[in-house]
């Protein structure tokens, strides 16, 4: 093995498509995964890597210092590649502490072991470790809410509304201070909401997939107008292969799929699909649509533009929205 790359929350929805992505096309890598397996995290997701010998299954807390830096020493983590998070904003509302703890501690938790493990003083690397990379993965809600016409840069202001929003925004911060203060090889990535496989049935899109078999009524926010830049989850995981591998230290780059829809677009999309592979005896799947209370400090409208990645890297988004929501509900319906 070439090197030992520690990934965080490996168990969870991007994550659990990443590893095994990332596993079979670098197999000199040993990829060594830290999960607390929350009610978000689902081994059975990871089930196809359990036998490569380049992966290896951790359960623990990112804020557990203790453990994290025994894994740096133990693996000689040489690469940090940061999912974990709490990442729901119903659930910030309801229970904020937890987004606190995980997302702004535990990220200061894993920057800090990675600097002891790679660093002797500010600015300067211990000999052997100078291509040390840390990468963050964060979300496009730290920007705030965009009105109807617009996109998100690099360079848009933080303003973040939620709980959740505003936990993932502390920990960019911490991890550009550490690039800023201590010279630490770090990278970001802001991204646009994710789709795809494995998903949490929590979110929209698995939410109302379920909904819809189980017969029962489809909830949307308010008038269901609020609107998301939509990124298959596969095309996520090869751009932060690129920024991890190819992006410029200290830079951030946003990720987005050019695929702007509403939510009740996305909802009757759904269920147009449904009705074609799997009817109902009566009706259409739309017919179960039921508007309900808006979500406090609900933002209106996200999208990304892409560009910089784009430009710099290469990437581009290979599945558009109407592609990835067939495999997607496909996926769903075989699971």
């Amino acid at each position: 093995m070439s090197a030992t790359i520690l990934v965080t929350g490996g168990a969870g929805f991007i994550g659990s498509n990443f590893i095994p992505y990332f596993t079979a096309k670098y197999p000199q890598y040993r990829i060594v995964n830290l999960d607390k397996l929350t009610y978000a995290g689902n081994l059975d997701n990871l089930k196809d890597c359990a036998g490569r010998e380049n992966y290896v299954f951790i359960r623990g807390d990112i804020c557990d210092e203790a453990l994290v830096c025994r894994l740096f020493a133990e693996y000689d983590i040489r690469g940090v590649i940061h999912f974990a998070a709490e990442s729901h904003v119903d659930n910030s509302i309801s229970g904020p502490k937890a987004f606190v703890q995980t997302n702004l501690l535990g990220t200061f938790t894993l920057l800090e072991s990675a600097r002891r493990h790679w660093m002797e003083k500010p600015g300067h690397y211990k000999a052997g470790y100078e291509n040390c990379r840390f990468h963050h993965i964060s979300t496009d809600e730290v920007y705030g809410t965009l009105g109807e016409t617009g996109y998100f840069t690099e360079t848009t202001p933080y303003a973040p509304n939620s709980p959740y929003s505003a936990s993932k925004a502390g920990s960019d911060f911490l991890v550009r201070a550490y690039c800023h203060t201590f010279g630490m090889n770090v990278t970001t990535s802001n991204c646009s909401n994710n789709y795809g496989p494995k998903q949490h049935h929590e979110k929209l899109i698995p939410h109302i997939i379920e909904k819809a078999l189980a017969e029962e009524p489809l909830p949307v926010y308010g008038n269901g107008a609020n609107i998301r830049d939509w990124l298959y989850v596969l095309d996520h995981c090869r751009a932060i292969d690129l920024i991890y591998h190819q992006g410029r230290a200290g830079e951030t780059y946003n990720v987005g799929g050019r695929n702007e829809r509403s939510n009740i677009e996305i909802v009757k999309n759904i269920c147009a699909i449904l009705d074609e592979k799997r009817p109902r005896r009566e009706g259409k799947y739309a017919d179960l649509i039921t508007f309900v209370a808006d979500r406090p400090g609900h933002d209106l409208r996200y999208a990304i533009d892409a560009s910089k990645l784009e430009k710099e890297l290469g990437w581009k988004a290979e599945e558009t929205f109407d592609t990835g929501i067939v495999k997607t509900v496909e996926w769903y319906l075989t699971h």
